[in-house]
């Protein structure tokens, strides 16, 4: 797991990313760059570059972030968020621990899942 301090990622992100990674922050809906973006490749951490999700998993949910119905194995962690007074389940990027998005279970493919994520967490790599 990659350790740093907030120079580090202070001097690594733009202010947008660090305050999603870093803050937990949440981007404006419908204005991020990946939320209709369906190129074939993968997206990965923009902390830390590890592949999080594939584009075949991506789907448009309508809810205003990029959305997948499920991450590359072991690259998420898990964690109760109990902000907005009700209980979500936020999402990390499990290589450096930065805010990903979170995950609900109101998918509309076979998985049933919705991984709800912030393009300022994410970049993209064309196949």
């Amino acid at each position: 797991m990659i350790n740093k301090d907030n120079k580090y990622w202070k001097s690594k992100l733009d202010e947008l990313s660090y305050k999603v990674l870093r803050e937990a922050a949440t981007e404006i809906p419908f204005s991020g760059k990946y939320n209709l973006h369906f190129k074939n490749g993968n997206y990965r951490c923009k902390g830390c570059d590890a592949v999080l999700f594939k584009s075949d998993s991506k789907f448009d949910s309508g809810c205003g972030w990029p959305s997948f119905d499920r991450a590359k194995k072991g690259s998420i962690t898990y964690r109760e968020d109990r902000s907005l007074m009700r209980i979500r389940t936020e999402i990390l990027c499990s290589n450096c621990n930065g805010h990903i998005g979170h995950v609900f279970n109101d998918g509309p493919t076979e998985t049933g899942m919705r991984y709800c994520v912030n393009s300022a967490s994410i970049n993209f790599e064309n196949k």
